[in-house]
């Protein structure tokens, strides 16, 4: 997940350079409303290693704003299934664990256009783009049988005070910073279409309900044990766990999630500005 952070970087020194390169003329203001859909994976404590791996479907909704050909704002709101598996991922296997879990996420990101792109226009109507910004989500990660993980003590993070008595559990809605690449084509006088691939790295290391360490727990413990251990990596010879700080997980490293996903928009011209500059409009967006 260092990797995440590395990309983050990126994204925001080309986001600022941008800011220095955009055009500063005023042109006229566009909304467009559209859907997305595409793939949605995990990266974690589970699968570190692996990009799309265990993919599911996701889906979303996006309001994006227009003020000039090269930047705009974007409003989106995704539903993202996520899924991991230590079979799967073959990262520690002797754990066991697995989870499966939905993702409400709602980002606010502002776009970079490398080229002048407006929709419906013959002249700028392809242009690849950055993005970055902020997200807010909602999780809820489950096991195979569909017990919610999060309602079930089956990580500890004694360094943290979240105790094995199970008093405080974690908190299911967190904060991401979401960066990606993409390119728009403008396919139609009012439709648009971009292929993106969008990395989140959040702020939880509880996406899939896997963080420090096992829990201390006595043969026949329920209902945790089940999930917390299936393998009974941690347990000695009578079944308990009577160890603390025994390794289950990364508190250093919190989890990204991604999403590549094909995208088709509708355009809405605003009201233009009386004062305008109407050879910046002309030039343009004069084919529309």
């Amino acid at each position: 997940m260092k990797n995440c952070k590395k990309l983050c970087v990126v994204a925001l020194m080309l986001l600022v350079l941008g800011q220095f390169l955009a055009p500063k003329e005023a042109n006229a203001q566009v909304i467009e409303v559209g859907v997305s859909g595409g793939l949605s994976y995990y990266m974690g404590d589970i699968n570190p290693r692996k990009p799309f791996n265990q993919s599911r479907l996701g889906y979303g909704l996006l309001v994006r704003y227009y003020d000039n050909t090269r930047w705009a704002f974007r409003l989106a709101y995704s539903n993202l299934q996520l899924e991991g598996s230590d079979e799967s991922a073959n990262y520690r296997a002797e754990r066991g664990l697995s989870f499966t879990t939905n993702v409400h996420d709602i980002a606010l990101v502002a776009e970079f256009n490398f080229l002048d792109y407006f929709t419906g226009s013959k002249r700028s109507y392809v242009s690849p783009y950055i993005f970055g910004g902020i997200s807010v989500l909602n999780f809820t990660p489950k096991a195979k049988d569909g017990t919610k993980l999060c309602t079930v003590l089956t990580d500890v993070d004694y360094d943290k005070n979240i105790p094995e008595n199970g008093n405080k559990k974690y908190s299911t809605f967190a904060a991401s910073i979401p960066f990606g690449i993409g390119v728009k084509y403008s396919a139609g006088t009012r439709i648009g279409v971009a292929l993106e691939w969008r990395m989140d790295f959040s702020f939880t290391d509880w996406l899939d309900d896997c963080h420090a360490y096992y829990p201390l727990w006595n043969n026949g413990d329920e209902p945790y044990v089940q999930y917390s251990d299936p393998t009974g990596y941690a347990a000695d010879s009578q079944g308990n766990n009577t160890s603390k700080y025994v390794q289950r997980g990364n508190p250093e490293n919190n989890d990204c999630y991604g999403y590549l996903n094909f995208s088709v928009i509708y355009k809405f011209n605003l009201p233009k500005n009386k004062d305008c500059d109407v050879g910046a409009d002309k030039k343009y967006y004069k084919y529309y």
